[in-house]
Parts: structure tokens; C-alpha cells; sequence
């Protein structure tokens, strides 16, 4: 979805993205606001408008789901996708982390606090991967069912720019495929079971210990993948047809067997 912000900042963050796709480095979220607040019982920030994203990209503007210490309540906020770490010097830290490692993400600087305090949710209802045969990259789209409403596993961090604004930021959590992604990647995104939400979103919850097994393959007989139009591999298409299902044609030496 688009979180409306401004045409300006939408398209800035266009321009100043790594075209380069990470481990999941686009997904879809078309469900309306409504549909988010009654799914998550969260209740939107003021800023909050949502509006139908086919193809949404690193540091653009999401919708995540969280708690706050000390309250039940759950909250709808945007942030950027991309986590750039509280310490960091400038909002150019490196390359802003788009996903995090699930194995390793205790170990890690810009990790180690956000998965014991600021663990989130960010909703989506479908995320591409891309499959490398040669030279072509053919992107697939890959569903929770048929296209049902789902949630990856996310961390967030808060930086201070140097006039005092508070910059709000995510990644996705990545774990190894199940045997639907495998064949096309060597990782997928971490999809958390409605059952476990309050227990990721817990922030009472600090052992990792206690939050380890959430984060596994998502079991394959409940989802699908197909094969997308490489439209998707633009940053600035973003209609439904990105996520349209078509036929990939066979090589001619292919089709003699």
C-alpha cells in the first residue's frame, strides 16, 4: 500500500533506493485500513492512510502493527522500510537493513535490542522472489492460501536526525525456504501464525529464547506461488497487474522433451 505522505516523499524514496533486490525486497499489501485495524485489533496512528500497493519497496513507506511497553492496546504506524540503528551517525548509515537474518539477528549491532524491545508485524497479502536462470531473473509472487491477509515478522528501531526528527524504520526477519520457495530462493521471509502475534508483539517478552521458534518456514500446503510479469521489477509500476499470474514460456530445446 502507499502510505500517503506526499507524492514528493514517495518519489524521492524511489529515487534514492538500491534497485538491487534483497532476500525479500518487495511485497504486496492492497487490504484497506479497515480490514488491518479488525485483522490486527490494532488501532491506527492519525497519520495512517492506506491505499492499495502491488509492489512495494525498500525505503518506502509501510504499515506495521505494534505494542507498547505498559499498554494492551496495538497500533498502526508507518515507518520506512529499511532499519537504520538508533546509534547510526546519519540516515545514510550504510545500507538501511531490509531484512535481518533470523539465525544471526542476537548477534548483530543494529539487531540485538529491537528483537528483545521492538518487535512489530507488517502486514501483506502476497512478496515476490525472483529465480536466476542464466541471465534472466524471473519474479514469482508467493501467497499465504489464495491471496489471504498475513503478517511478516518485523523489527524496529527509532533515529534522531540532527534537527530532532524522529525517524521510524523496519526490516523483515528471514529464515531458510520451505520446500515451495526453494526452488526459486535460498530464503524466505518469516510469516508469523495468527495464534503467536501476541507473543511477538509482546514487549514484557524480552528473551529470545521465549520468541526462537516463531520464527521458522511457513508451512508450504498453505500457500502458492506463481510466476509475475516482469513489470515488477520496476520500482514505479505499481498496479494490479504486477501481481497477475503468467505462463513463462519454455526454451525451444525445452520443449523437445
Amino acid at each position: 500500500m502507499i502510505l500517503r505522505l506526499g507524492h514528493r516523499v514517495v518519489k524521492r524514496a524511489i529515487m534514492e533506493m538500491d534497485t538491487r533486490v534483497p532476500m525479500c525486497g518487495r511485497f504486496r499489501q492492497t487490504r484497506s485500513q479497515k480490514q488491518l485495524e479488525e485483522r490486527f485489533q490494532a488501532e491506527a496512528d492519525a497519520e495512517v492512510e492506506v491505499v492499495p500497493r502491488f509492489n512495494i519497496a525498500p525505503t518506502q513507506p509501510v504499515v506495521t502493527v505494534r505494542q507498547e511497553r505498559g499498554k494492551a492496546s496495538r497500533r498502526l504506524s508507518i515507518m520506512r522500510w529499511g532499519l537504520i540503528p538508533s546509534w547510526a551517525k546519519d540516515m545514510g548509515y550504510r545500507n538501511p537493513a531490509v531484512n535481518a537474518r533470523s539465525e544471526t539477528v542476537t548477534n548483530k549491532l543494529s539487531f540485538s535490542d529491537s528483537v528483545r524491545y521492538r518487535r512489530c508485524l507488517i502486514p501483506a497479502d502476497g512478496f515476490y522472489e525472483w529465480k536466476k536462470s542464466g541471465k534472466v531473473r524471473q519474479p514469482y509472487l508467493f501467497e499465504v492460501c489464495e491471496g489471504e491477509l498475513f503478517a511478516f515478522a518485523g523489527l524496529w528501531d527509532e533515529w534522531k536526525n540532527p534537527e530532532g526528527k524522529i525517524i521510524e524504520s523496519c526490516t523483515i526477519l528471514t529464515t531458510t525456504p520451505n520446500t515451495l520457495v526453494t526452488d526459486i530462493h535460498d530464503r524466505m521471509p518469516v510469516i508469523v501464525t495468527p495464534e503467536k502475534y501476541s507473543l511477538w508483539l509482546n514487549p514484557e517478552v524480552e528473551d529470545f529464547a521465549a520468541v526462537r521458534e516463531i520464527l521458522q518456514p511457513y508451512d508450504p500446503s498453505l500457500m502458492r506461488g506463481y510466476p509475475v510479469s516482469a513489470r515488477v521489477n520496476r520500482v514505479q509500476s505499481e498496479d494490479a497487474d504486477c501481481a497477475a499470474p503468467i505462463t513463462v514460456e519454455l526454451p525451444p530445446q525445452a520443449k523437445l522433451f
